[in-house]
């Protein structure tokens, strides 16, 4: 079995990567990891958002899309990869409210 993957160590790392980002009302945005913090707030550059419809696209420089409205991310396997080689760190539990 794998190992256990907190979502933040794999936003970290996806930095600087493409990755998928489909909000709960539909929406999609594919686009650069800028950055990310605690809540999963991400900024992405490069982007193409498509609608809950597929059937409208715009390609916009940057945006922001706030943690709560996330329903999913698509990142490569390389990050995956990246994330599986370090070590899980401990001392991070209290920022989660864990």
């Amino acid at each position: 079995s794998s190992p256990a993957m907190l979502p933040l160590s794999l936003l970290r790392a996806g930095k600087d990567n493409p990755m998928l980002v489909e909000l709960k009302n539909g929406e999609t945005y594919n686009g650069i990891l800028v950055n990310c913090d605690v809540w999963m707030n991400l900024s992405l550059r490069d982007v193409v958002c498509t609608s809950r419809d597929a059937d409208k696209f715009w390609k916009i420089p940057e945006c922001y899309i706030r943690g709560n409205n996330i329903k999913y991310l698509r990142v490569p396997d390389e990050v995956i990869d990246k994330v599986q080689d370090e070590p899980v760190r401990k001392d991070n539990r209290d920022r989660f409210g864990g």
